[in-house]
């Protein structure tokens, strides 16, 4: 029996509409028509000799064998593109400067390891830090690229890599067991102002008329994710990049109330960068999309 072949042109265009949750997106992106995704999504599943998808609601979602397919797509396609940039005759050389929230520091390590393999001649300077200093650092110009939580910005171009629900944080020990109902204040752990995830979930708690007050403030994410082990109090962050000790709540189970979704972007100041620029770009978006659960 002949093996099957997958067609990486093909596997582009699932992860694409994946993670941009349409396909009609996906084909606008990938220059394209939407029969001809429909096409290759066809070809897809008689590949894989199983559907990708089934209905959840009114939305599309991916069964067990679209999960599996879509983790080795994204490595399929991040190894093609890496060996296309690594084996092309264009020598990159020069430096580029990259600003991550701390909760993306964990992803540090993989991004700046394919980059280098890509491009040896190339130095990263890298920058953890909040949004306030990163933003600033793009505007004067210190950074050429940063990956930031809101969507706020009117200057400079940037890019929504993700939309990620913002969620209450709590200890995984269990020594706070703070209920709604109990009428006492709910003890909240947040960065120094400001601070969206702050901002959005005391708004949250101000509309349910649920009392609340600041119990730890902290600089830093480390700051935050100890203070909340300890079970000095709930924090607000997303699953992306959740620190040892901690752990996602059942908002419902405690009366919190829902929180909404807060957006991960890309800033530049420049729409069409240098080819550095744009290559650990792409690198950025992939790594942090591959992490995000659909």
């Amino acid at each position: 029996m002949r093996p099957v072949n997958f067609d990486l042109d093909v596997m582009r265009s699932f992860v694409t509409g994946v993670e941009l949750g349409s396909f009609a997106k996906a084909a606008q992106k990938l220059a394209r028509s939407t029969s001809a995704i429909s096409a290759q999504l066809k070809k897809l599943e008689a590949q894989a000799g199983s559907p990708l998808f089934k209905k959840a609601g009114r939305r599309l979602a991916l069964t067990d064998t679209g999960e599996v397919l879509l983790n080795y797509s994204r490595r399929l396609l991040s190894l093609n593109d890496e060996t296309i940039t690594a084996v092309s005759e264009l020598k990159l050389k020069g430096w580029v400067r990259l600003g991550l929230q701390e909760d993306l520091g964990s992803f540090l390590p993989t991004v700046l390891g394919r980059f280098a393999r890509a491009h040896p001649d190339v130095r990263v300077e890298a920058r953890i830090a909040r949004n306030g200093d990163l933003l600033s650092r793009i505007e004067n110009g210190s950074l050429d690229l940063a990956v930031a939580w809101g969507a706020e910005r009117t200057t400079g171009y940037q890019e929504v890599v993700a939309d990620l629900p913002m969620q209450w944080i709590g200890s995984s020990h269990q020594y706070l067991d703070w209920r709604a109902e109990s009428g006492t204040p709910l003890p909240i752990i947040a960065f120094d102002a400001p601070c969206p995830f702050h901002s959005m979930a005391t708004e949250a708690l101000n509309r349910e008329g649920i009392p609340w007050l600041l119990s730890f403030t902290s600089s830093s994410l480390n700051g935050l994710s100890a203070a909340t082990e300890a079970g000095l109090g709930y924090t607000i962050r997303t699953a992306l990049g959740l620190q040892p000790g901690t752990e996602l709540l059942q908002a419902g189970d405690r009366g919190l109330p829902a929180l909404p979704s807060i957006a991960l972007t890309l800033h530049r100041r420049e729409a069409t960068p240098d080819p550095l620029t744009e290559r650990l770009s792409n690198i950025v978006i992939q790594a942090i999309r591959s992490e995000i659960v659909y």
